[in-house]
């Protein structure tokens, strides 16, 4: 026993800057290529983003629909093809859409990049959205619908994105069942047409880089024109809904699903850093105070969070969990009552130092090898900030005192402003 640490281990400072520079090429067509040589394995991953999110589509499901139907089938390979491909290069694919971007991920041995690029282009700019293959993912994502409906938590967070941000606005349209039949091939290829150009997207790489990168990017993506007029404005109207609270009643289930929140500031306003904070101490990791009080203390449900994203045109803060009917009114009391202590007493100096401490480690795992560093890129890029932005957020980290904390509360959790969904 004796040879137990008794004493706790001084807490030292963390650095959360790279130490590794990004390094932007921009290919003849206006393409931009970011580089992170930051590996010691011969493997890379480079990630195509593309300004063709959710946010852009005149209609639901478009875009994802766009971005999914890539690979299935290009001008010179059929989706069989094209996987087996894939497979015999060791080349693993993953195409994905959010709000504000659709992309393609590739992770490949350095000594297949050509290959990976060749089949990227092929993927991006040569996809021929074959009607079959439209019609049985169409089926595919229907019945995944229906199955999500009936879930609470599926109900509740769909109604506060459409009462947070409307529903003429991509980022709160609801999706409905007639929208999968409206989806059609030549609602596709324009829409691929429209925003898939080299001028509307870019690439970043990570890992360790291979030495004839640049050579290959301009020899595969080169050739494509890299114009791009976008149709129209681009920025959506974002109005929320009047009514703040709004229960769904869903017979037969068990739980409760509770979301509560509103639209807020996004990466670019400098309180931002502030904001990512406060949420911490509320509900944004395992010792937060929501989990303390509700899950803990009270036991009203298993588990609670906060969370505050950035979008490109918004932001959004939610408080979201899931409780049996008899909690319900006790837990959004007491979701209420935490916030309105933040707002009234200031935060005593040791739960804010475990706050530091732990939002510390955390970035620091942000930037834990090349993949982790690009991604981090990533999530400052979309919105035209770089890695300056995590220094001014590790600032705020060891800097921010009760006060400011306090201020942030009354200015951005005013409770008469919060959107309250409750489904179940």
């Amino acid at each position: 026993m004796d040879n137990f640490r008794k004493k706790q281990p001084p807490v030292k400072s963390v650095n959360a800057t790279t130490g590794v520079p990004v390094e932007r090429i921009v290919l003849n067509n206006g393409m931009s290529l970011y580089m992170i040589n930051a590996g010691t394995e011969d493997i890379a991953k480079v990630e195509f983003v593309v300004k063709a999110g959710m946010a852009k589509e005149s209609m639901p499901l478009l875009a994802g629909t766009t971005n999914m139907m890539l690979s299935e089938g290009t001008q010179h390979y059929t989706a069989e093809e094209l996987n087996s491909t894939l497979d015999y290069y060791g080349i693993f694919q993953n195409l994905s859409t959010d709000r504000d971007t659709a992309g393609l991920n590739m992770f490949f041995l350095n000594r297949h990049i050509e290959k990976a690029l060749e089949l990227a282009v092929e993927i991006l700019f040569l996809p021929v959205f074959p009607e079959k293959e439209l019609t049985l993912l169409m089926k595919k994502r229907l019945a995944g619908y229906r199955i999500s409906r009936g879930k609470v938590q599926n109900i509740a967070s769909d109604q506060f994105y459409e009462s947070v941000f409307g529903n003429n606005h991509p980022y709160g349209k609801q999706i409905k069942e007639q929208d999968f039949e409206a989806i059609t091939t030549d609602l596709l290829r324009d829409f691929h047409s429209e925003y898939y150009k080299p001028g509307n997207m870019a690439a970043i790489i990570s890992g360790k880089i291979h030495k004839n990168t640049v050579q290959l990017f301009e020899k595969h993506f080169g050739g494509f024109a890299g114009q791009f007029q976008p149709a129209g404005n681009s920025m959506n109207f974002l109005k929320g809904s009047d009514i703040r609270k709004i229960r769904i009643e869903k017979p037969g289930t068990v739980q409760t699903s509770i979301r509560i929140g509103s639209a807020t500031i996004n990466k670019r306003h400098p309180d931002y850093p502030g904001l990512k904070i406060l949420n911490t101490i509320l509900g944004g990791y395992f010792g937060s105070r929501l989990m303390k009080n509700i899950r803990e203390n009270k036991g009203y449900t298993y588990s609670i969070y906060s969370s505050v994203t950035s979008l490109d045109q918004a932001g959004y803060k939610v408080i979201s969990t899931e409780t049996g009917k008899q909690y319900i009114n006790l837990a959004v009391d007491e979701i209420y009552r935490e916030i309105s202590f933040l707002q009234k007493e200031p935060v005593k100096n040791d739960e804010l130092e475990v706050v530091r401490n732990y939002m510390s480690g955390d970035m620091v795992r942000m930037f834990d090898g090349p993949f982790a560093i690009a991604d981090s890129f990533k999530a400052v890029w979309e919105f035209g900030l770089d890695f300056s932005y995590f220094d001014r957020m590790l600032i705020s980290v060891k800097t921010i005192t009760p006060e400011e904390i306090m201020r942030l509360a009354n200015l951005y959790y005013n409770i008469d402003d919060l959107y309250e969904i409750t489904a179940g």
